[in-house]
């Protein structure tokens, strides 16, 4: 049987073009539609986040001041780990601050100082004013280190256990704790806060 209307190569292509001009010109009408249900683009944020990762999640959580010369790993570094004012509400008889195991620094007592600070601004960063008398221990595990002031740390000033190591091998975040006793005839360590050091990879 014989087609009444067959359909040539042009006259084909000429359909083909008709088909696809009527689609592109539907779908440029509906492009305004699209763009207004089409999410926004993600922006870059120059702002802190709102999260912080920490090793040990807890809403009793203090966030304690601190300060390092260096965060490369295996550098030689100065460690001012910060008590203000604020931070504590009796005088400290005895200061423990507990490292954690994969810290891989070497801790020396003699390396470590107890001081009381001068708080910096924008022009002068914060310095050790004075050193004062006590008995630092650090245990064999090198996980705990046991500050003994002389006289109690009274409330008012800011302090600073002040350490001079070379930061660890392994990058990372380390929750450091710092728990307080005070003056009294029971030996209670109270929770302060914690220092969360942050080495660079």
């Amino acid at each position: 049987m014989t087609d009444s209307n067959p359909i040539v190569p042009g006259r084909l292509l000429r359909r083909i073009g008709l088909a696809g001009g009527i689609a592109t010109a539907g779908l440029l009408a509906a492009a305004p539609l699209l763009d207004s249900i089409r999410p926004a683009a993600v922006q870059a944020q120059g702002t802190p986040s709102l999260l912080e990762f920490r090793w040990e999640n807890s809403k009793d959580y203090k966030k304690l001041y601190y300060f390092q010369s260096s965060t490369v790993p295996r550098d030689r570094a100065e460690y001012f780990l910060m008590l203000k004012p604020k931070d504590r509400k009796s005088a400290i008889l005895k200061l423990s601050i507990t490292v954690p195991e994969y810290f891989n620094a070497k801790i020396k007592p003699s390396r470590v100082s107890l001081c009381r600070m001068q708080l910096g601004g924008m022009l002068a960063r914060s310095r050790c004013k004075e050193t004062l008398p006590a008995v630092i221990e650090v245990n064999e595990t090198q996980t705990a280190i046991e500050v003994f002031p002389e006289a109690p740390i009274p409330t008012g000033g800011t302090y600073a256990v002040v350490m001079k190591i070379f930061n660890p091998s392994n990058s990372g975040m380390f929750q450091f704790n710092a728990l307080a006793q005070a003056p009294g005839d029971v030996p209670v360590a109270g929770y302060l806060g914690s220092w969360l050091i942050d080495i660079e990879q």
